[in-house]
C-alpha cells in the first residue's frame, strides 16, 4: 500500500505553501494520473492552456493523454505567491515528442483550495519552446 503525504490545508503559511508546491512537483513527476487526481476535489475546475476540465475523471483522462505524447517528462515548480487558500507558482518542464524533438514548457499556475486542502481550481498558462537535447536543464 502506497503512503500518501499529509494533506496541507489552508490558510497557508510560507512553509505550508512551499510544502504544497513541492508535494505537487513530486506527484506530477511520478506521471501517475490516479495518484495525482487525488489532490483535486471531485468537482475541481481546470483551465490548462485552451482546455477546460471539470472533475477527477476528466483530470485523470487528460493526464493519461498528456503523458502518452509528452515523453520522459520532468517538472520543476517554484512558489510565486500565496494568501489564504490560494497559491501561485511558476514552473517549467521538459519532454520530448514521439519524433524525438525536445521541448521546454514554462508558465504560471494559480491554485485555489477547499477547506480540506484539495485543489478546487487550477488555471494554467503554458508556452512551449523547442530545445536541443543538449540544452536540457531537468534530468531525472
Amino acid at each position: 500500500m502506497r503512503e500518501e503525504p499529509p494533506v496541507l490545508k489552508p490558510p497557508f503559511t510560507e512553509e505550508t505553501a512551499r510544502a504544497k508546491v513541492q508535494a505537487a512537483e513530486d506527484a506530477w513527476n511520478t506521471r501517475d494520473p490516479e495518484r495525482i487526481a487525488l489532490a483535486y476535489s471531485g468537482d475541481s475546475v481546470w483551465r490548462n492552456r485552451d482546455r477546460f476540465l471539470t472533475g477527477r475523471a476528466e483530470i485523470r483522462a487528460f493526464l493519461a493523454e498528456k503523458w502518452e505524447r509528452e515523453l520522459d517528462y520532468r517538472l520543476r515548480k517554484e512558489l510565486w505567491a500565496y494568501t489564504g487558500n490560494r497559491i501561485s507558482v511558476r514552473f517549467e518542464y521538459e519532454w520530448h515528442d514521439a519524433g524525438g524533438q525536445w521541448w521546454r514548457s514554462h508558465g504560471n499556475e494559480q491554485w485555489e483550495f477547499d477547506d480540506d486542502g484539495l485543489m478546487r481550481r487550477r488555471e494554467a498558462s503554458i508556452n512551449d519552446v523547442p530545445i536541443e537535447e543538449s540544452e536540457r536543464r531537468l534530468r531525472a
